[in-house]
């Protein structure tokens, strides 16, 4: 096959668009595979009904009430999942007085808010807002926060977590390799008192106990290990002349799954290119997006704490006052986790009491 152009279109997608028309990305294995560009006289999101179950998602996570922000021994709340990876939320205020080892899937933990250092076999690793903890299935630690206002998004994965092929950009874009941060061992042997391990396998928990601190490893090696990695130190690609796919902004890789990382960056500075999001209809991905912090301009309504989710079949694109504006802005001003999931995500009962069931609306203003 190779590139057929028929009626109106434009030579470069994203570019120059056609008077009068509304660019749409039709395309397969998220953004890499074939594609089509289809100039359309009006928004695909301008709808006016939706019946049946598809329709886009919107959460408000804050108003989320898993039972270890009030209880020391309480757990995180699943809120979405399917077969390969299960989102939730953890409100922890309290130190965990047990460990836990997750034998059921990885977890990439990322800090929204709070402050304070998770103990692993491996050592302990300080986290702040903004950062990524990667603790592979089967690691023993436990969250110890400073702060009491916390909110960690939990992201677990049946396999593991792993840095995007980087290609032609080179091994130091995105992030460079040095800036991943990995624990040092911290033995606690002194601590000679009834610990417990909780493990999860088969979504049962199970404990042991023993009369000394489990995190008693006095060196390692290898190359498995808890790491992180903070979104401070992540550098976004950028185009000038044309807007990129959110593929571009891939921070880890996960069978099943791709996690990518939204930062303030210059827009483009063509004056013919388009400087928010282009539309498109999800067909091999279904997208989840968490906003974590700053100016959300490609979305209405939306505020930190609170997550979309927008199904694969249904277009999806920026909201009408985004999309007029766009030639005033000169920067994005936001931050926010993106998780492509490849096979359809499912909302979960928690999802449901949180969501906003209008949100479909909010491209029509209705």
């Amino acid at each position: 096959m190779f590139p057929l152009t028929k009626g109106k279109f434009t030579a470069q997608a994203h570019v120059a668009l056609p008077a009068g028309t509304y660019e749409e990305e039709h395309g397969r294995k998220g953004f890499f595979g074939r594609s089509a560009h289809l100039y359309h006289a009006h928004p695909p999101t301008a709808w006016i009904r939706f019946e049946g179950k598809l329709r886009p998602h919107c959460f408000d996570l804050n108003r989320l009430d898993p039972t270890d922000r009030t209880e020391a021994g309480g757990a995180p709340l699943a809120f979405l999942g399917n077969p390969d990876v299960k989102l939730s939320v953890s409100r922890r205020q309290t130190p965990m007085p047990f460990y836990f080892r997750n034998a059921d899937g990885d977890e990439l933990i990322f800090v929204h808010r709070g402050e304070g250092v998770v103990e692993t076999d491996f050592g302990p690793l300080e986290f702040e807002k903004g950062d990524y903890l990667v603790l592979p299935r089967a690691v023993t630690y436990r969250m110890v926060p400073r702060t009491t206002d916390n909110f960690f998004l939990i992201i677990e994965s049946k396999g593991e977590f792993e840095p995007p092929e980087k290609g032609l950009l080179g091994q130091h874009a995105l992030y460079d390799p040095s800036v991943i941060l990995t624990p040092e061992p911290a033995p606690l042997l002194d601590d000679h008192r009834e610990w417990e391990v909780r493990i999860r396998c088969d979504g049962e928990f199970s404990s042991v106990w023993y009369p000394f601190n489990p995190l008693d490893v006095v060196g390692w090696k290898g190359d498995l290990t808890a790491w992180k990695l903070r979104m401070r130190d992540i550098r976004p690609v950028m185009s000038h002349r044309a807007h990129l796919p959110p593929s571009a902004h891939t921070t880890f890789v996960t069978p099943g799954a791709v996690v990518c990382s939204f930062l303030p960056r210059p827009l483009e500075q063509d004056p013919e290119a388009q400087r928010v999001p282009f539309f498109h209809r999800n067909t091999d991905y279904d997208e989840f997006i968490f906003y974590h912090d700053g100016d959300f301009f490609s979305r209405d309504n939306i505020r930190a704490g609170m997550a979309t989710l927008h199904p694969r079949g249904i277009h999806h694109g920026p909201h009408p006052k985004a999309l007029a504006g766009q030639k005033a802005k000169t920067h994005t001003g936001e931050y926010a986790v993106m998780l492509d999931g490849l096979n359809p995500i499912q909302v979960l009962p928690a999802g449901e009491q949180v969501e906003w069931q209008d949100y479909w609306k909010s491209w029509s203003g209705q």
